[in-house]
């Protein structure tokens, strides 16, 4: 188990993280401790005006929040009441029994995982020290619940750290308004942790919503052969501007070879929102006998689905990649099936059957914006992959965990001899 402390000063960003994941579906709030009831008898309004009234107890404290993640090993089979148990020993241990929080069971990662809030000021208005608390408590307690527990060890192989990174709220790479070091950092580091992608093609389907390029050089040459992987801010036309930085200098080392260990597991991750990705495209594709390229787009753009289309020199479409923004799912369309292929779909729009018209990046661009959905799409009971077969690759392949990075080591000062 590994567990995560995040303190603050405002309650709003922490609380309205975790509830947009339950509009979701990709999260379930499953204790409420010391609330007048039951967490699924709770509206928003009642959990923020519960820390609300604890925190105006103590107003002269400016870090009064605390946000923590307890994060368990791929495999680990852990139900709601063991989660629960898990999240109130650890509460108790660390000193926060007799505080209110609120546990958040999250199942959008391969990683079991829940997000405890809750706020350091006590019912006598006086604050619970954080300072140390990781080092002289929550260590202590970690250890103790692992074993309680039975639990996969931290210093297992199995065990992930959580990231409390959104896309939603990443800013497209402007080149010269900000470091790029840091701007590329920051993109790749959300997207490669948040997104469900198989291919650097389709992790780059991805990134250049946000103007960043994924590079391994051209065929043939040094790069290429050993593997390399650069990143570069792109502008609005695709071409690459400003020095390009290696993967290796990027923090948390999103490398080829690292990422190649992410593929996998993706693969798997993102099948049971197939279905309904192939769904939406045949709505669209069905609703007009006379469809252009630019309404089957918008159309879909408006359902956060993103079409990448791939042109080669002479401006013909050779290839198509959706990406689904709200269930963070990247498929080609040869992955989705024949009917979605690149060729398939442009010999059913009206205005591209022959290919003839040359489209620039300009005119590919949605007319409008994405409309935020938060439907439940959770898996379909009735998901074409054999589950047996799933649960043996989840519980076998290896999650790479971009969030860690080793420290450089110093080199020793050879010392001088003295004349």
């Amino acid at each position: 188990m590994v567990a995560k402390m995040i303190t603050g000063k405002t309650m709003n960003g922490a609380l309205n993280y975790n509830e947009n994941k339950v509009k979701e579906g990709l999260a379930e709030c499953i204790a409420a401790n010391l609330f007048p009831c039951r967490p699924e008898e709770l509206n928003f309004h009642e959990k923020k005006n519960r820390f609300a009234n604890q925190i105006k107890l103590n107003q002269r404290s400016k870090t009064n929040v605390v946000h923590i993640s307890l994060n368990f090993g791929i495999g680990e089979r852990l139900d709601k009441e063991k989660l629960n148990a898990i999240a109130t020993t650890y509460m108790e241990k660390i000193g926060f029994g007799n505080q209110p929080y609120l546990v958040y069971h999250h199942f959008d990662a391969a990683h079991p995982h829940v997000h405890i809030l809750t706020t350091s000021i006590q019912d006598n208005g006086k604050r619970i020290p954080l300072h140390n608390i990781g080092r002289n408590l929550s260590e202590k307690a970690r250890k103790e619940i692992e074993e309680m527990f039975k639990l996969v060890p931290a210093s297992g192989k199995q065990v992930i750290k959580d990231v409390l990174l959104d896309p939603r709220l990443l800013e497209k790479a402007s080149y010269g308004k900000s470091e790029t070091k840091r701007t590329i950092s920051k993109i790749v580091g959300t997207i490669t942790r948040s997104y469900k992608y198989t291919s650097i093609p389709e992790l780059n389907a991805v990134l250049q919503q946000y103007n960043v390029a994924a590079d391994r050089g051209k065929e043939g040459t040094m790069m290429r052969q050993k593997g390399g992987l650069l990143y570069s801010i792109i502008d609005q036309k695709g071409n690459k501007v400003g020095v390009p930085i290696k993967a290796s200098f990027i923090y948390g080392k999103p490398t080829l070879a690292n990422l190649e260990k992410q593929f996998k597991l993706n693969e798997v991750l993102r099948a049971p929102f197939k279905k309904k990705l192939q769904e939406k495209v045949d709505d669209v594709l069905s609703a007009t006998s006379n469809l252009k390229l630019m309404t089957f787009i918008n159309a879909l753009d408006q359902q956060n689905i993103k079409v990448v289309l791939r042109q080669n020199d002479e401006g013909r479409i050779y290839g198509i990649t959706f990406v689904d923004t709200h269930n963070r799912t990247v498929f080609n369309g040869s992955d989705l099936g024949k009917l979605y292929t690149a060729k398939s779909i442009l010999n059913r729009l009206s205005d591209l059957k022959d290919q003839k018209a040359q489209i620039s990046r300009e005119t590919l661009k949605p007319k409008t914006a994405p409309v935020q959905n938060t439907r439940d799409y959770l898996p379909d009971k009735n998901q074409s992959v054999e589950v047996s077969q799933m649960l043996h690759t989840l519980f076998h392949a290896k999650q790479f965990d971009f969030s860690s990075e080793r420290k450089p080591k110093r080199r020793k000062k050879k010392k001088g001899r003295s004349l």
